[in-house]
């Protein structure tokens, strides 16, 4: 008997969770990667004694990762180590002002009541909501793939429409709860990265409060490719075959049906492909027009999540003010925003982050140094060039040597840069944005693209411009549900794969 084959392009978190779960049915799975190392953005580099994540860096919904882990009986910790970082971030504010953020709840509370009196309990209740929210969002409708609006018509949810606050602004719903600026300022920072105002997202995604606040933030040792790693040695495990450097042309179409893919002229066939890959570059590139989801004109008119001007530093010294994850918010939040989603441009005074992650790690960096990454959120499809980057660089290690008392200039012994026109070289990302689709109102759940086409039979997209959306915990949620959904309609395997939140996850009690 022939056994079935599959063709995954890309091999970020959703690539690397639909092969693993593919391969686990007894699929013979391919895996196509046009970079040299696997891992998309959560690739890993290394320079003169330093290592370096290039992209993700927080460490937030544990629980998803140990979803993954166990479809094949094991657990994260069966990889890597994870440490709750403590605090789990910093946030300096104007003036001389900041917050660490505890990593447990009751030094939250305690912070939330210094600030503001009586935001302690308002802290409770938002939370409770924020459970209520992750309890339905992520552990039911995100599993889900979204392909008809049946699928978000049953008893549970349609009750809780007004309790997942769909159709509320996340700013106003914040508003509601707390005056203090500051401690809005902490709760609207995760919509930041989703790509929309906070105005213009739904509160539902408060759920990213409840996780950040009530689960913690971790840190996998040895870095966020740690991860990446792990998920490979998964894969391999049940079969899987990676091919690097092996860009990927065109998507083979016979009467309507995906049979293959095409790399330097050759042609390699499988029963079914998973695209991982950028989605309008696959759909819009690697598609014949008659072929093609979607139109132009449709992608246009998506709004999509910021990009990034990431810089990466080795520095040869310690900065002591300084701790894993730091948000410099001492400039006009309000103001970067607009810059990113309403009237595109570089901001005047942006707003950044830091991570410095050998405050926790000792093996990334060498002994007596910082690795250091610095990352600015821009709009999507700006002008990207060597004078830009280096008037932004020197905007925010200005402002971070003020706040650190220390030159830190002085001390680079290894500085790489890295923005718009390297995002679409190195992963053909739309407009180069580096988090996917917002997550708007509508371009949530059902209004996503499709994560199964609708013009060709067999081809199926993952990832962070499919259902459920950006960020790492939903590309890796994204890969395995286009594996299940693969296995259901292609090859009628038995839905016996776990869904649940993993078992051994020790969730927060509110």
């Amino acid at each position: 008997m022939i056994k079935k084959s599959a063709h995954i392009i890309g091999s970020g978190f959703a690539g690397l969770a639909s092969a693993a779960s593919l391969a686990q049915k007894g699929v013979n799975v391919t895996v196509f990667e046009k970079n040299s190392t696997i891992g998309g953005r959560a690739r890993q580099f290394k320079e003169k004694g330093f290592t370096f994540d290039m992209g993700p860096s927080w460490y937030w919904m544990p629980d998803v990762f140990e979803v993954f882990f166990n479809r094949f009986g094991k657990t994260a910790s069966d990889y890597y180590d994870l440490k709750k970082l403590d605090p789990g971030f910093t946030i300096f504010f104007e003036g001389e002002e900041r917050m660490d953020v505890p990593a447990e709840l009751e030094g939250i509370y305690e912070m939330f009541e210094n600030l503001e009196k009586g935001s302690a309990d308002k802290l409770k209740k938002f939370l409770k909501e924020g459970k209520y929210k992750y309890e339905v969002g992520v552990k039911d409708l995100v599993y889900r793939p979204n392909l008809s609006v049946t699928e978000i018509m049953d008893f549970r949810l349609m009750m809780g429409a007004l309790k997942l606050h769909v159709f509320k602004p996340f700013d106003k719903y914040v508003r509601s709860y707390f005056k203090h600026p500051q401690l809005i300022q902490l709760m609207e920072f995760p919509v930041l990265f989703l790509g929309a105002m906070p105005a213009d997202t739904p509160a539902l995604y408060s759920l990213m409060n409840y996780s950040a606040l009530a689960d913690g933030t971790w840190y996998p040792m040895g870095g966020m490719h740690e991860i990446v790693k792990a998920m490979k040695s998964v894969a391999v495990e049940q079969g899987v075959q990676f091919e690097t450097d092996a860009e990927v042309e065109k998507i083979i179409v016979e009467n309507k049906k995906a049979t293959g893919i095409q790399i330097n002229g050759a042609q390699f066939r499988s029963d079914v492909t998973i695209a991982s890959a950028d989605y309008n570059h696959v759909d819009q590139k690697l598609l014949d027009s008659s072929h093609r989801h979607y139109s132009k004109n449709y992608w246009d008119k998506q709004t999509l999540a910021p990009s990034s001007l990431i810089f990466y530093l080795g520095v040869n010294k310690t900065i002591p003010k300084l701790n894993h994850h730091n948000l410099f918010f001492d400039a006009d939040f309000e103001g970067h925003a607009k810059a990113i989603y309403k009237n595109p441009a570089y901001p005047e005074s942006p707003l950044f982050y830091v991570c410095c992650p050998s405050k926790t790690d000792d093996t990334i960096a060498p002994q007596g140094s910082e690795n250091i990454f610095i990352l600015i959120p821009i709009a999507v499809d700006l002008e990207d060039n060597e004078e830009l980057r280096q008037k932004y660089f020197d905007k925010v290690m200005t402002r971070m040597e003020k706040r650190c008392g220390v030159n830190i200039r002085e001390s680079i012994v290894y500085q790489k840069s890295y923005s718009v026109k390297d995002f679409k070289k190195d992963y053909h990302s739309f407009k180069g944005n580096a988090y996917g689709l917002a997550n708007t109102l509508f371009q949530t759940a059902i209004f996503k693209p499709k994560m199964k086409s609708k013009k060709v039979q067999n081809l199926y997209y993952a990832g962070q411009l499919t259902t459920p959306g950006p960020g790492v915990p939903p590309s890796l949620i994204s890969g395995m549900v286009a594996a299940d959904l693969v296995g259901k309609q292609v090859f009628d395997l038995p839905k016996d794969f776990k869904n649940l939140i993993g078992a051994n996850t020790q969730k927060t009690v509110i």
